[in-house]
């Protein structure tokens, strides 16, 4: 799917006075981060790192793993055609409702797609029923529910389903306080692929930054597949300056869910919508009787506001649309525009 992610903003040809369309940090990057890419500008002279191998070594040390068990990539999205690439033909199971790229990565490359309920992940320990599958796509914490399993969750299923490869998509692990990372369990398990993404947190998606952390079997056959130089200097040179400040350029996640539940009591308060449980700063929204696309025209035209109409998300309706959270000012704009609709429905 080439379109119909959020953040589509640039499609609209007017200024956008406050965009809930991506799961993106609304804060901004960090601070000294713009400095430090422009001081290294004359890296842009030379063809860069192929494997991107100095920021492959410090995501390494980062993790307490081998080089050998990193590959960084061209954002998250590089990483999952890849290992839709690698595992060609396969049987693949894919948690929905998700990112769309697990499933238009598959079909590209003959995967036999399947489909489980996001919910039913931790009402069942097995998570996968009926025939065996090579692959599994787990998006954790969920895009575009936020909802979350704990590490235990996912080290039983590891170990009930040693055949089939968990493909943990963590790029939003930032985001939330409610589980952590499964980096832990790569030492147990060979049948572990884990994404993360340094775009969402740090406010830089256009610069594309991701890494695959597996076994060294499994970056061996990701490497193998792989073209040279996807990842720019300059995004290399991003990566290296946000690993080395980590801790003191986080976002203020407290601060960010305090400000999400305010959000959603406010707009639950609306009537007319349903808000769904969330332990992100973004969570979908449903409308009981009005179509999302609709309403996103509606705020784009008359008030400058983005939102993610949600209806191409796999399993969910024309009513849903997803927001994140941003400053209690701009969150108020769309609680007032919101009403605003809502009174002329």
């Amino acid at each position: 799917m080439l379109y119909g992610h959020g953040d589509d903003g640039y499609r609209y040809g007017r200024e956008i006075v406050a965009d809930f369309s991506t799961n993106v940090y609304g804060g901004g990057e960090p601070a000294g981060l713009k400095e430090h890419v422009f001081s290294q500008w004359t890296s842009v002279n030379r063809y860069p790192e192929v494997l991107a191998e100095s920021f492959r070594d410090e995501v390494a040390a980062f993790h307490g793993l081998s080089p050998e068990q990193v590959l960084v990539c061209n954002g998250t999205a590089e990483a999952i055609y890849l290992i839709a690439q690698v595992f060609s033909q396969a049987r693949t199971v894919i948690a929905i409702p998700t990112f769309s790229e697990y499933e238009d990565a598959g079909r590209l490359h003959g995967h036999r797609v399947s489909f489980v309920d996001w919910q039913m992940l931790k009402k069942k320990a097995a998570f996968i029923q009926g025939a065996p599958a090579d692959l599994f796509f787990l998006c954790n914490p969920n895009n575009p529910t936020g909802d979350v399993l704990s590490v235990a969750a996912i080290r039983n299923w590891l170990q009930a389903h040693p055949d089939t490869v968990l493909v943990l998509d963590e790029a939003y692990m930032a985001f939330t306080r409610a589980t952590q990372s499964a980096v832990s369990l790569l030492g147990e398990f060979p049948n572990l692929i884990i994404l993360r993404s340094l775009t969402k947190t740090f406010a830089i998606p256009g610069l594309r930054l991701g890494y695959v952390l597996a076994s060294a079997a499994l970056i061996d056959r990701l490497t193998r597949v792989k073209y040279p130089w996807s990842v720019n200097s300059l995004s290399v040179e991003a990566g290296k300056f946000i690993l080395r400040h980590f801790e003191k350029i986080l976002p203020p996640v407290a601060q960010m869910l305090t400000e999400k539940q305010v959000f959603v009591e406010a707009l639950s308060r609306l009537g007319g919508l349903e808000v769904g449980e969330s332990h992100t700063h973004y969570f979908l929204v449903r409308m009981v009787s009005r179509s999302a696309a609709d309403l996103k025209g509606f705020l784009m035209e008359q008030h400058g506001i983005l939102i993610r109409d949600a209806a191409n998300f796999r399993s969910l309706s024309a009513g849903h649309f997803r927001v994140a959270t941003l400053s209690p000012e701009k969150n108020q704009l769309l609680i007032q525009a919101l009403r605003t609709w809502t009174k002329n429905g």
